[in-house]
């Protein structure tokens, strides 16, 4: 889904068809900004990218004049909204049915404050006070939640609405390289349940750069892989290793969204998610593995010392 990052600007993957009536939908990061007044979308956030990198599509928000489903232009793209923007229709793909929704209603709203029928003044007032309404509130989603490995995992059911899971895999393996989707079945099988899966950016340790990885959350690991096609990760953390995991204090010092940290023995894995509800996400999913796999609540060992009173029997007493 949309969010909106720490420079107030509507963030978020989708697939987009670059070259018109292709039919190939690529993997990009669109940025709406209100405040620039146009929509821009690069190969990956740009937090990951170099610094300087240039965008590879932009579209000022003055030049949309509608945006829309697709559903019925577009029967065989899945979550297929299009943008109507001067002589030409650009086709995207939206992750879900709700981000469908959503980018909809988002860029609808955004090319309708964009409109100067106010002065320079009361407009940038009017604009301040609109943002808020183009994010818009967050609309309800339905969930089913499954027991796995002994922990609670709870899924939007919109991710299964359409087409069978087989179609949905491969479609998933062969479009979204870089998505941030569930685990998808073209990877061999596992010795132990897969929890979660999905593409994060991750720091390095040495040169502190930050790579897009695959992560793999098993019952008692988690492990990051190059691509979702490798079979042996790059390196796996034990959960037993683990102290904590919680939404990063030094995003702010690192200028980075969405990043939560993983605490092990050895080190602290700073990992960047692709949106507040993925981090947030990740974040139960790992800390719901490390409460099953360490089973119910310890109690404290308590241990006895003894002694013989006169005329008594055997006394025990707990030393606390």
């Amino acid at each position: 889904m949309p969010y909106v990052d720490r420079q107030n600007r509507i963030c978020g993957f989708l697939d987009i068809e670059e070259n018109e009536s292709s039919g190939k939908f690529l993997r990009r990061y669109f940025i709406l900004d209100t405040q620039q007044g146009s929509l821009v979308w690069f190969m990956d956030n740009p937090q990951n990218l170099p610094v300087g990198t240039d965008c590879v599509g932009s579209l000022k928000l003055t030049y949309i004049s509608k945006v829309s489903d697709a559903t019925k232009l577009r029967p065989k793209a899945e979550f297929c909204f299009v943008i109507n923007a001067k002589m030409r229709k650009y086709f995207l793909q939206a992750n879900d049915q709700q981000d469908l929704v959503d980018w909809v209603n988002t860029l609808n709203k955004a090319t309708k404050i964009t409109v100067p029928k106010l002065s320079d003044n009361q407009q940038n007032s009017e604009n301040q006070r609109a943002l808020p309404d183009v994010v818009g509130p967050k609309k309800q989603v339905s969930y089913k939640t499954e027991i796995i490995g002994g922990v609670p995992i709870v899924t939007p059911t919109q991710v299964y609405e359409c087409g069978d899971v087989a179609n949905k895999s491969e479609r998933e393996a062969m479009q979204r390289s870089h998505s941030q989707l569930p685990y998808f079945l073209g990877r061999t099988a596992q010795d132990h349940t897969v929890i979660k899966s999905g593409y994060c950016v991750k720091q390095g340790a040495v040169m502190k750069n930050w790579k897009r990885r695959y992560f793999l959350l098993e019952e008692n690991s988690m492990s990051y892989f190059k691509s979702d096609l490798e079979k042996e990760p790059l390196r796996m953390i034990p959960l037993k290793e683990v102290h904590k995991v919680q939404e990063c204090k030094q995003s702010d010092i690192m200028m980075r969204d969405n990043l939560f940290e993983v605490v092990t023995t050895s080190r602290t894995f700073y990992i960047q998610a692709d949106s507040p509800e993925e981090m947030h996400s990740w974040i139960k999913a790992v800390s719901g593995a490390i409460v099953a796999q360490r089973g119910p609540g310890r109690s404290a060992k308590v241990r006895f010392f003894f002694f013989f009173a006169p005329d008594a029997a055997l006394l025990f007493f707990p030393l606390c």
